[in-house]
């Protein structure tokens, strides 16, 4: 995924994005012949999803991009047009941005203009051009803008009204009779367990419901009732589906414990008329049976013995997220999977935060926040944002592959994978043998968390990787560039659909065994490494500075049989990926030849000259190659 954000991202990815065809991040529009019609209707579709770029100056011709840059008079022109157009509520319903939000740039004597459209906040969505939300609201997906329905449009109203949460709407005539007496019992009960001394549990049926939220009374209007949250907690299942309250409401489990592909499933927890499918007591019935296949260490905590782990507590919370945050007026159900590597919890709706700030937690923003208060009075949820903390947390305690979300479009559903494999399972490591040989369980970690990735899942994205390693996006593209230069993975496509393979057939010139190797493939990044060495990895080394600093197998020797036997073993490439990897902070040539196995003269006569031509390093002395105090640094 190429991720624009700003110049700096563009420049760097500028080469890349005109080899591309337009994802949906970034819109390319030539604007030869005057601010472009179309921009407001990108604008509201990167604003109603997750953002993205707009760039003006770049044209397609027959499905593919070339410059044709923009003016200096044009530039002004157009960045007038679009300040007067934003801060006009006849042409787009909400001002996004601000003057970081907005650049030129220059490339190859051409001009751009670009505008970094942020993703809007749930209290301002739907973005809309002119004055008709329900005419002029837009999304986007793979292949481009599209119109938003009018039942799309009402979800986003209702998601930006906080005073009114859609689970707190009132249901017309709807009375005791449509309330399961035995979950009130239940759910009692388990109150009592966490909170035995609260003063809500002598209260009657009704005044509990109207403390948590299941039965209000409207001030404004007078009206009063069960409400929305009150059935699907507690009611009975005809009274939840009657089209007054949720009737797409399905929860549904669906365990599958076994390899053989005929076989459905080996447990379902769906409604089929023999219990109450309310969301109480399908988190009852689901969340035993996700947690029984979980490790249980002994552990004493006050002579107690304590069997909850941070992983029983990260499926917990997923569970409970699963019920809070789904839109029951979309047209799709709960859905739990339990297969034998993973957990998959679906819920239907959109994400009313973006994937970074679901990512960094400590925000709490709810669609359903009664069904949020009934949960949390059994001391099984949080507000504070900590769900998240405690899904990664348990999740990397355990060893155990990142979680990811992902956003699904049409209908609407948000998705959380919750991977129960480890880093590098036997299989994984076998699999990855049989491709790179042994040579592959030396690899640095995070190279061997990709690997293991798309080993497993056939392929990742920058994306997929973003939120299961400890790194920044631009870090990850590096890397990624590495690796397919070293033959690693294989990219296929480009931008955001770009996705890595491992490739079919590996050049057994690439990598040496581990008897005969102890060569490293470094990246130009200090961050990361590709590293190759006959030692067993130390995940704790995971940055070229520190291997630089503590092996001396990297350091080694300048005699001429060294120097010969490591000659022979470089390719060029290879070569320059090292030198990069040295050359983070200023060196002298001296510092450098030593690191490489060298002689300095071919060192300062061939290689370093080459890679200061090619722009990848820079001179402190920058015009005067022999000064003798010269060093070198890998250019920023």
């Amino acid at each position: 995924m190429i991720d624009i954000r700003n110049i700096q991202d563009f420049n760097n990815y500028l080469d890349t994005l005109l080899n591309q065809t337009e994802c949906d991040d970034i819109e390319f529009k030539g604007a030869a012949g005057g601010f472009p019609s179309s921009f407001w209707e990108t604008y509201s579709a990167f604003a109603n999803t997750d953002g993205g770029t707009i760039v003006f100056g770049v044209k397609e011709t027959n499905g593919k991009f070339s410059l044709n840059g923009l003016s200096e008079e044009q530039i002004e022109k157009y960045k007038k047009d679009f300040w007067n157009g934003v801060n006009n509520p006849s042409t787009i319903s909400c001002n996004l941005m601000n003057e970081n939000n907005v650049s030129d740039a220059e490339y190859k004597g051409y001009r751009f203009l670009l505008f970094f459209i942020p993703r809007a906040g749930k209290d301002q969505r739907p973005v809309f051009k002119t004055t008709d939300p329900y005419n002029g609201t837009y999304k986007r997906n793979y292949e481009g803008d599209y119109k938003c329905s009018k039942k799309e449009v009402r979800r986003m109203f209702a998601d930006a009204d906080d005073q009114h949460p859609a689970d707190s709407r009132i249901l017309k005539n709807y009375t005791m009779d449509d309330i399961d007496m035995e979950t009130i019992r239940a759910y009692r009960q388990k109150f009592s367990i966490s909170s035995p001394d609260h003063p809500w549990l002598i209260l009657n049926d009704i005044d509990l419901l109207k403390k948590l939220g299941g039965y209000r009374k409207d001030r404004e209007t007078g009206e009063e009732g069960f409400t929305v949250a009150g059935l699907l907690m507690f009611g009975k299942s005809e009274s939840i589906t009657d089209i007054e309250c949720t009737p797409n409401f399905f929860p549904d489990y669906r365990e599958h414990l076994t390899e053989d592909e005929n076989v459905r499933w080996t447990n379902r927890i769906c409604s089929d008329g023999t219990w109450e499918a309310n969301l109480f007591n399908f988190y009852q019935r689901v969340l035993p049976r996700l947690q029984s296949v979980l490790p249980k260490p002994f552990k004493l905590e006050g002579n107690i013995r304590k069997e909850e782990t941070p992983a029983h507590v990260a499926v917990r919370e997923a569970l409970i997220n699963l019920c809070v945050h789904a839109d029951y007026t979309e047209d799709a159900s709960l859905v739990v999977k339990h297969n034998t590597n993973a957990f998959i919890f679906s819920n239907p709706g959109t994400m009313l935060v973006s994937k970074e700030q679901y990512y960094s937690g400590g925000e709490s923003v709810c669609r359903n926040k009664s069904l949020q208060k009934m949960f949390s009075m059994l001391g099984v949820a949080e507000k504070a944002g900590s769900g998240t903390d405690k899904i990664l947390k348990g999740w990397k305690e355990s060893n155990w592959r990142a979680p990811i979300i992902n956003e699904h479009q049409n209908p609407d559903k948000v998705e959380l994978i919750m991977p129960m494999e480890s880093l590098l399972s036997e299989n994984t490591k076998l699999r990855l043998e049989e491709k790179f040989g042994r040579v592959a369980g030396t690899f640095e970690h995070d190279v061997l968390s990709i690997l293991a990735l798309t080993c497993d899942e056939g392929s990742v994205t920058n994306e997929r990787l973003r939120y299961s390693l400890n790194l920044h996006k631009r870090e990850i593209s590096v890397l990624l560039k590495q690796m397919c230069q070293s033959g690693l993975l294989v990219a296929q496509w480009y931008g955001r659909g770009t996705r890595y393979l491992l490739p079919e057939n590996i050049n057994n010139n690439l990598f040496t065994s581990i008897e005969q190797s102890q060569e490293d493939i470094i990246s130009s990044n200090s961050e990361v490494s590709l590293k190759v060495i006959g030692e067993p990895m130390d995940n704790n080394r995971g940055t070229s500075d520190d291997y630089r600093g503590t092996s001396d197998d990297y350091r080694g020797t300048s005699d001429d049989n060294s120097i010969n036997s490591h000659k022979k073993r470089l390719s060029k490439n290879q070569m320059d990926l090292l030198v990069i990897s040295i050359c983070q902070d200023w060196m002298d040539k001296e510092e450098i030849a030593q690191r490489l196995h060298r002689k300095v003269k071919y060192v300062s006569d061939v290689i370093l000259p080459r890679l200061v031509k090619e722009k990848q390093l820079e001179m402190l002395y920058p015009g005067t190659p022999n000064h003798p105090r010269q060093k070198y640094k890998i250019k920023d």
